[in-house]
């Protein structure tokens, strides 16, 4: 069984001023980055996410850096750090949101 905490519960012992600067700067994130971008952005350490995660350290490294993962374990990676993900397709005429890929759903 996987132990998992918020990005609340990792960032409690953060100073005011520490928060106040990740606020700003989480706002000034840009719509699109690679996910070791997204884990510096949002002050997360690998240390912390991999003992969430119940893996090493080196093994969010290479997730934060490799074009193919698997939809499940980005999923759990993204929702570790405090957000959702949403598979998503586009078409000329529509985006489509995938569903079979939420997150309730079975693997």
């Amino acid at each position: 069984m996987t132990v998992r905490q918020s990005i609340d519960r990792l960032t409690r012992d953060l100073t005011a001023q520490r928060r106040a600067r990740i606020e700003i700067r989480k706002n000034e994130l840009p719509y699109e980055m690679a996910l070791y971008e997204l884990r510096l952005a949002i002050a997360a350490s690998r240390k912390d996410l991999a003992g969430q995660l119940v893996t090493l350290q080196p093994t969010i490294a290479r997730m934060g850096r490799r074009s193919d993962i698997h939809i499940s374990r980005l999923r759990r990676l993204v929702e570790t750090m405090g957000g959702s993900l949403e598979v998503r397709a586009h078409f000329p005429d529509a985006d489509i949101i995938v569903t079979n890929f939420n997150s309730d759903d079975t693997e």
